[in-house]
């Protein structure tokens, strides 16, 4: 993937994104400059915040890519895994509810989700909610698809 094209937004793009932000995460997501960036043979809708890839967009929605939510740090939407679940994660793989330590009780199904490790509160993934949030502790079944994760096409994005 290599940068086809870039071009600054608007400062009321720049609020849309900062307020959507700190409405889903709780984050002051605070730059000098904000870049829309067309990719050649990637699905990333990409935004550089001071040169780095920090926001993308899922299905229309701005959130903060992997690299993002570690310089960012979320307060809310976060899910938790154990470390028997880093290696499945940092892979692509989706979250399953036996390596849930923890999850945001006011996540609800279809929300986006940071998914952090339990030693070090370090991302891991981005991915959407299948279930609510007080439903993701348990002992079977999938309930974080993940979007990008550490060491995919969009984690390796340098500009």
């Amino acid at each position: 993937m290599d940068v086809k094209s870039r071009h600054h937004l608007r400062s009321d793009a720049v609020a849309a994104i900062q307020d959507a932000l700190a409405e889903r995460l709780g984050v002051d997501l605070t730059a000098d400059t904000f870049e829309q960036v067309e990719l050649t043979g990637g699905d990333w809708e990409v935004v550089l915040v001071d040169g780095d890839p920090l926001v993308f967009y899922a299905e229309g929605d701005p959130f903060l890519t992997v690299r993002g939510a570690n310089e960012y740090p979320p307060e809310r939407n976060v899910v938790t895994v154990d470390a028997g679940a880093v290696q499945f994660v940092s892979d692509g793989a989706d979250v399953m509810r036996p390596g849930i330590t923890e999850a945001d009780e006011s996540i609800e199904a279809g929300d986006l989700v940071v998914v952090t490790e339990e030693s070090h509160g370090k991302v891991l993934a981005v991915g959407r909610a299948r279930v609510d949030g007080a439903d993701m502790l348990g002992e079977e079944g999938k309930v974080v698809d993940t979007i990008h994760h550490v060491g995919d096409d969009l984690y390796e994005l340098s500009v």
